[in-house]
């Protein structure tokens, strides 16, 4: 009885067993079968929306800046060398690098004597040529006055002569006497040419005594000029550099000894390029007097100076391109020659012209442009110029449009984009939120989620029930909570 009694057991736990996992596959299969009967779910593909900064593009009147860099130069520049040899035995004060001295004051004086000694000596041969000329001027008289009496003396011998034919005439004289006569006649006319002769040797001795003093005088204007050389003044108003010159050193002819720069007569000398150039010039091809700023940054201490353009270089030097401009500066205070500074130069206006940053056109001169359903479109541009880290293009045909102000390679034609824009003072414009009004339907499907939903916050539950129920909701926020949902 015993083994009968566990055999039944056993056969009745086998029964149940198997009876188990009968139901156990059934529910499985069953299980399977519904899955594989249920339409699939899928969550809707959202298009990426990327956000981007936009700029309108709204044509007006922009003058650009050409921006250069050049070196100041002095206008006015004079190398002090003197003109004579010598030792030098006096030097000013202020006669020093960086020294400031006025027109006409003294800088250096130079041993005078080896001068002095020549002027005097030049001035001694003076005097005699004016003594010699005095001499000659007495002479003179004292020749006219015998070739006077030369004179005098053959009229009386001529009238002896006349007489005595008279008297051959009528039968009272000689023929003896007339000869003698005649004889007395002509040498008297020999005395008076010799007298004649005397007084152009007294006249041509008075030219010659005149040229020695007009030499003389010449030779004492130099010998008072290389006198004078020896003090060397200040031509003008300004600051000395290069000195090299002491008491007791000696110098030579033409040594440069300092060199005098005028600091309130500056320009700036700057080299652009052929386009560049094109732009400076007037109907005429002449150089427009356009205004520069020139700016030198000095441990960041900006030195700053208006200019104008005032010439440019007659030739282009080997090597070399484009031209060479030159521009006065009006306001030169603690500028030097050799300063390396910053120009911007005002050129002519440009009408209905956009300014954009840089990065808003494209190497091929394209820009973005935002269009209908806030989609890009590549739009053609002329750029005019390029200053800094901007650009001034002329977009014809996109007047009022917007364009993307900052492009990336993930950007282009085709593609939906969220247009951040700005303000004039740069602040953001907040765009009006687009609002959509729920069904019953969707008032009831989106309350029924949000209150299933455990890991929202409540403020922001409770914020989002208010507006269901308000039948008013941001498209947003419902694509939001659709995407969440499923479709």
């Amino acid at each position: 009885m015993r083994f009968l009694r566990r055999s039944l057991t056993g056969l009745f736990l086998l029964a149940t067993t198997l009876a188990l996992f009968g139901v156990a596959g059934t529910m499985v299969y069953d299980a399977i079968q519904a899955k594989m009967s249920q339409e699939p779910r899928t969550r809707p593909q959202q298009e990426r929306v990327l956000s981007v900064n936009a700029i309108k593009i709204e044509p007006t009147a922009i003058t650009p800046e050409l921006t250069v860099y050049g070196e100041v130069q002095a206008a006015k520049t004079l190398d002090l060398r003197p003109s004579t040899n010598g030792r030098i035995i006096e030097v000013s004060t202020r006669f020093q690098d960086g020294g400031i001295v006025r027109e006409g004051e003294v800088l250096v004086r130079i041993d005078p004597t080896d001068a002095q000694s020549a002027y005097d000596r030049i001035q001694a041969n003076l005097q005699d040529t004016e003594a010699e000329l005095r001499d000659a001027h007495r002479a003179l008289i004292l020749a006219q006055d015998e070739s006077a009496a030369a004179s005098e003396q053959a009229r009386i011998r001529k009238a002896a002569l006349t007489r005595q034919q008279d008297l051959q005439k009528r039968g009272f004289g000689t023929a003896s006497a007339v000869e003698i006569a005649e004889l007395a006649a002509s040498a008297a006319d020999q005395a008076v040419l010799s007298r004649r002769q005397s007084v152009a040797q007294a006249q041509a001795r008075i030219d010659q005594a005149t040229t020695q003093k007009f030499r003389a005088e010449i030779d004492l204007s130099e010998a008072q000029r290389a006198l004078d050389d020896t003090t060397i003044v200040a031509g003008f108003d300004g600051s000395l550099a290069d000195v090299a010159a002491v008491v007791g050193g000696r110098v030579t002819a033409n040594q440069l000894i300092a060199t005098l720069i005028d600091t309130s007569q500056l320009e700036v000398a700057f080299r652009v390029s052929t386009a560049q150039y094109t732009r400076l010039l007037d109907a005429d091809g002449n150089l427009i007097n356009a205004d520069a700023s020139v700016r030198l940054d000095v441990l960041g201490v900006d030195l700053v100076s208006t200019a104008t353009l005032s010439r440019e270089s007659a030739s282009v030097a080997e090597g070399q391109t484009g031209r060479l401009i030159f521009a006065t500066m009006a306001e030169p205070r603690g500028f030097r020659p050799g300063d390396f500074v910053t120009l911007s130069i005002t050129e002519p206006p440009l009408d209905r012209v956009v300014l954009l940053p840089a990065t808003a056109v494209a190497a091929d001169n394209t820009v973005l442009v935002i269009g209908e359903d806030d989609r890009l479109s590549v739009a053609d541009v002329e750029v005019l110029r390029r200053q800094g880290d901007d650009v001034i293009i002329r977009a014809r045909g996109l007047n009022g449009a917007d364009v993307v102000a900052e492009r990336s390679p993930i950007l282009g034609a085709g593609i939906k984009v969220n247009p951040i824009r700005r303000s004039v003072d740069g602040e953001v414009v907040a765009a009006e939120p687009e609002t959509v009004v729920l069904t019953p339907e969707q008032q009831a499907k989106l309350l029924s989620f949000i209150e299933g939903n455990t890991r929202m916050p409540q403020e922001a539950k409770a914020r989002i029930v208010t507006q269901i129920q308000a039948g008013e909701i941001s498209a947003e926020t419902l694509a939001r909570l659709e995407s969440r949902m499923g479709g």
